[in-house]
């Protein structure tokens, strides 16, 4: 029998359905997305859903064996009745931080939250305060410090086998809050320490100027040493999705495109020149050496690994792996890099005063309606189609 009930507020494509456009390799394992997540999982039970759109429980209930009597439409009706111990909130950003406290007063243990963590930066801090104060576990979904290749660089730099972190440089075309969560949460991860102070550069004044979630170029300063670049404009076709972490003794790649994950460090000393044949052959000094970083046998879902580390989390009071307090710091890095341009290309430095900052995140654009109506619709890029920064502010239109 499972140890914990488990519920969804908000059903659509990261709620339920994302796993299904899922049909080639890459550094995603299924069950991913939150449904699924807990229908597979021998630790949970899913006992509701909740969405405002009809369509949406008629679906997440067929497709995971909830009846009618289990989906909700309001979803403070389903935390009364199903009493569940964790939650995940996949709606809108919007919204977010205004469920996320509720589900705190609720009686929530655990909270698995969609990315980007709210609009502002003030949204933010009252929805990590809340659940601070009230002892529940808030993990938000920047996955990538959850799958295998990342977790294996981040562990190689914390053997200070390599010395420290100098320079992490990510290329990642995005705005700077969708995926740029991902983006910069991910370089904070390898990097190993907290931003002081950033400089940035957006694709235009207009685009600086305004709220919508702006694609943009930044200069990091962590606290210790280490430094970082990152690129989310356009970064030609097919724009690229890497980390490289440069270090003391050694260089990272985390390379998604073909699924790369590689370390180069110093090998063996080689012998060479005029003595190699006969007498004592002299040293031409460390060689480097690339090896690929290992895979367990099995690799378990993406969504599995989260799902287990939040309940550990729970359970032992530690922090999940992404932290409520480390979505809030990636919001705030992309609101600082877009600060930077608008203040004339200065140093930024954290934490940012001005609270009511925000970024209109792209998964705002028409979020009245679900996404997945809008791309059935034609109206949304599909999945896996790449769109210019351009093109993505013309489906905000």
């Amino acid at each position: 029998m499972a140890a914990y009930k488990a519920a969804v507020i908000g059903l659509g494509r990261m709620g339920s359905t994302f796993d299904d456009e899922m049909e080639s390799g890459g550094t995603l394992f299924k069950p991913y997305c939150h449904g699924p997540t807990y229908y597979y999982s021998d630790r949970v039970e899913l006992v509701g859903g909740a969405d405002l759109h009809d369509g949406q429980r008629e679906i997440f209930g067929e497709r995971w064996g909830l009846s009618s009597d289990h989906m909700y439409s309001d979803y403070r009706e389903m935390i009364e009745k199903e009493k569940p111990d964790i939650v995940s909130v996949c709606t809108t950003p919007r919204h977010r931080s205004s469920i996320v406290q509720d589900l705190v007063k609720g009686g929530v243990k655990a909270i698995w939250a969609e990315k980007p963590i709210t609009l502002t930066l003030e949204a933010a801090d009252e929805m990590v305060g809340a659940a601070r104060d009230g002892g529940v576990a808030l993990a938000i979904n920047c996955a990538r410090r959850w799958m295998h290749g990342y977790s294996e660089a981040r562990a190689i730099i914390e053997s200070g086998d390599l010395g420290d972190v100098l320079q992490v440089t990510a290329h990642f075309p995005c705005g700077l809050s969708s995926n740029g969560s991902h983006l910069i949460d991910t370089i904070r991860y390898l990097a190993g320490g907290d931003v002081k102070w950033v400089f940035g550069e957006m694709e235009s004044d207009e685009a600086a100027a305004g709220d919508i979630d702006p694609y943009g170029n930044g200069y990091l300063a962590f606290d210790n040493g280490a430094r970082a670049f990152l690129r989310s404009m356009y970064s030609g076709e097919p724009g690229p999705h890497q980390f490289i972490v440069l270090c003391e003794k050694g260089t990272i790649v985390c390379d998604e495109g073909p699924a790369r994950f590689e370390l180069t460090k110093a090998g063996t000393e080689a012998p060479y020149g005029e003595n190699f044949h006969g007498g004592t052959p002299k040293l031409a000094g460390a060689m480097p050496a690339t090896y690929p970083l290992p895979l367990p046998p099995q690799v378990e879902g993406t969504g599995i690994t989260i799902l287990n580390d939040l309940i550990e989390a729970m359970e032992t009071g530690r922090p999940p792996r992404c932290s409520g307090e480390d979505g809030l710091k990636a919001l705030e890095i992309g609101i600082a890099i877009r600060e930077s341009h608008r203040r004339g290309g200065v140093k930024v430095d954290l934490p940012l005063e001005d609270r009511s900052l925000r970024i209109m995140s792209a998964e705002t654009i028409g979020d009245d309606i679900p996404k997945r109506v809008r791309r059935e619709e034609g109206s949304l890029p599909m999945p896996g189609q790449r769109v210019s920064s351009a093109q993505h502010r013309s489906f905000s239109a």
